[in-house]
């Protein structure tokens, strides 16, 4: 927080205590001395003095055209404190026009009168008024910047570098010397482009992140790099630029990428240069993306004035599509979930930021037949979002039971009321542990896409179908509850140890508002039957994300501690099944994957067999039915690896 004194200043030389016309007569002043000073420096004090009356008089005038310059380029309409380049080149411009103007009237007067009106300033002597006037106005606009600035700068800012193209690099250095109190201190730019090394930019050095960049962070004692947001993407993707910043306990500080802002909806109030939204870098800051664009406007069509119901809406993928989509004016909104906190926080969300929308927040489970069937025949959904789910491995391989009677008798009733009161759209969020299945969880979820594509074909085959099924099947999302980063962080916080099952294990990541944009797409373009893959970019070691997050916290001595595969999971995860294709889509990260039809009826016969079978909470007779209807679920690292010999 800035002192009393810095406040003072602060407001001294603000516009509200610093009036134009107060920077407009200090000019005016200036110039007047201007005047002396020149006719001094040719006929010293003496006939200064002598003629210091007719020289004053003379000065008023000079000082009169000279509000012409300052009016035509408006040099005292700027804040002192943060004058800059171009406010001292408008200084020298309207000087230059009142010089010419002086030139001129001097050659007309002499032409009309006997005696010379200026004939105490010749030429060199304008020319000298020009220069001191000049200096003395650019002086003093210079000093009490840099008297603030010296002022202003807390004691504690960091000594940083930007790393950023010119003119991210230029905007972003700007506003760090606006802010107020100043938190960084700049001692350079690096950039990935080695033409632009030992280039200046603001006065300061651009140095090579490919040359010895160790050492310039060493003599110049850098504590923080800060990442110019147009260049978010490179960073993201300089692995060793990373490597060596954390290694040198240098923090990252970056900003919001421009294409995460939700929907391209930006903020109206445009934040002044004191609220810079700079903040330390997470892992999930760091990981390698690539930028995901979107047809928001299908995506509108699709949503707006229409009744939306979604399912899962207090979770993590649930919570953030009632976000977005509550941006597109629905008709109305139903939120279905059956954890009272979490749902609670929404309805507050809700009533908060889209107080306009008629919204419902009910605490209920879909497993609920007779409740669903009454949500549904009084609300009327003309699309159903279908978030909620078990999704816990070790949890649903202890409790095959639930996960059959949550995930797949679930899904199923929802499904069939879809149908019975004419839902336009479907869309199921599905999991690439279903690819595959190693465990119950995944294997249940295989199921549900199984369902609710046969149903969709036995619609079709009917003609005259009009709910639309459609399955979108990603990875791991960034943040989201249960997921390692948040655990991560959590026995970091603790001094360690931090767990991680096996050193070779990977997984694939996404950013939640990305994937809740990808689904709400292919929920808008899909025609029914698909099951839309998503392109989850470059897989991650989890080991290696362990590593990273200790580095990044600056904590010592933290161990890394492999606990063993859990029951069911495995090494790596697959987003599409060995025998199944895939062929590209309306969107380059989004693919349809080709995978064989089933029949409805013997599909709908299965599943009810192994509804019941379920609900004589058996683990080996539920898990055994499960692996009758999907047979790639070969069971990995648990109990259930009998029943595939």
């Amino acid at each position: 927080m800035p002192n009393p004194f810095s406040k003072l200043l602060n407001w001294y030389f603000s516009r509200s205590a610093l009036p134009y016309w107060v920077m407009f007569l200090i000019d005016c002043l200036i110039v007047l001395f201007a005047g002396f000073v020149a006719y001094w420096v040719s006929n010293r004090g003496y006939q200064t003095l002598m003629h210091s009356f007719s020289l004053f008089n003379i000065m008023v005038v000079y000082v009169a055209l000279s509000c012409i310059g300052m009016r035509m380029f408006h040099t005292y309409a700027g804040i002192v404190r943060y004058s800059s380049f171009v406010d001292l080149a408008r200084v020298l411009y309207a000087n230059s026009v009142s010089l010419g103007l002086t030139i001129m009237c001097q050659y007309a007067i002499e032409r009309w009168l006997p005696q010379a009106y200026f004939e105490h300033l010749d030429i060199s002597c304008l020319i000298r008024i020009f220069v001191v006037a000049t200096l003395l106005m650019w002086g003093i606009r210079i000093l009490v910047k840099t008297l603030y600035d010296v002022i202003m700068t807390d004691k504690r800012a960091l000594r940083v570098l930007i790393y950023g193209n010119m003119s991210g690099a230029v905007s972003l250095a700007k506003s760090l010397r606006s802010e107020i109190p100043q938190r960084f201190l700049l001692k350079g730019f690096i950039t990935d482009d080695p033409h632009d090394e030992h280039d200046q930019l603001l006065g300061e050095h651009i140095y090579d992140t490919n040359g010895n960049l160790q050492s310039i962070l060493r003599k110049f004692h850098i504590e923080a790099v800060l990442v110019s947001p147009m260049c978010n993407f490179e960073f993201r993707h300089n692995q060793a630029l990373q490597d060596l910043l954390i290694n040198s306990n240098v923090r990252i500080f970056m900003m919001p990428s421009p294409e995460l802002v939700l929907d391209g909806v930006k903020d109206k109030k445009q934040k002044q240069p004191e609220s810079l939204d700079l903040r330390e870098v997470e892992v999930e800051d760091l990981l390698p993306r690539d930028e995901i664009n979107v047809d928001m406007g299908s995506i509108g069509r699709d949503l707006t004035c229409k009744r939306i119901l979604i399912t899962g809406s207090a979770g993590s993928i649930g919570s953030e599509m009632v976000r977005q989509i509550a941006m597109y004016k629905p008709e109305a909104m139903m939120l279905i979930d059956q954890a009272e906190t979490p749902e609670h926080d929404v309805r507050l969300m809700m009533a908060k930021d889209f107080p306009n929308i008629k919204c419902e927040t009910v605490v209920t489970s879909i497993c609920k037949a007779e409740r669903m069937e009454y949500i549904f025949k009084t609300f009327r959904p003309v699309v159903v979002l279908h978030a909620a789910a078990y999704k816990h491995v070790p949890m649903m391989e202890d409790n095959p039971s639930e996960a059959v009677q949550n995930n797949i008798l679930g899904t199923k009733i929802l499904a069939d009321l879809s149908v019975k009161y004419g839902v336009r759209k479907f869309v199921m969020i599905s999991t690439d542990k279903a690819v595959n299945p190693t465990n119950v969880m995944g294997c249940s979820k295989r199921i549900c896409e199984i369902y609710v594509q046969s149903l969709n074909q036995k619609l079709e085959n009917e003609g005259g179908r009009k709910t639309q099924f459609v399955t979108t099947r990603f990875g791991n999302v960034l943040g989201s509850n249960g997921s390692v980063i948040p655990l991560f962080k959590e026995q970091i916080k603790k001094g360690g140890p931090v767990t991680v099952t096996h050193p070779d294990i990977i997984r694939y990541f996404m950013l939640i508002p990305e994937a809740c944009k990808l689904v709400l797409e292919a929920g808008a373009k899909g025609r029914g039957g698909e099951i839309f893959v998503f392109d989850m970019g470059k897989p991650v070691r989890i080991a290696a994300l362990a590593q990273r997050m200790i580095r990044l916290s600056g904590a010592k001595d933290i161990e890394i501690e492999y606990t063993g595969l859990r029951n069911g999971e495995k090494l790596y995860e697959e987003v599409l099944n060995d025998a199944e294709k895939t062929k590209p889509s309306f969107h380059e990260k989004i693919r349809i994957a080709e995978v064989r039809e089933y029949d409805y009826d013997a599909v709908n016969r299965q599943i009810q067999e192994l509804i019941e079978i379920s609900k004589q909470y058996d683990n080996m007779a539920t898990v055994k039915k499960m692996k009758e209807i999907v047979p790639e679920y070969k069971s990995n690292n648990s109990v259930y690896e009998q029943l595939d010999k």
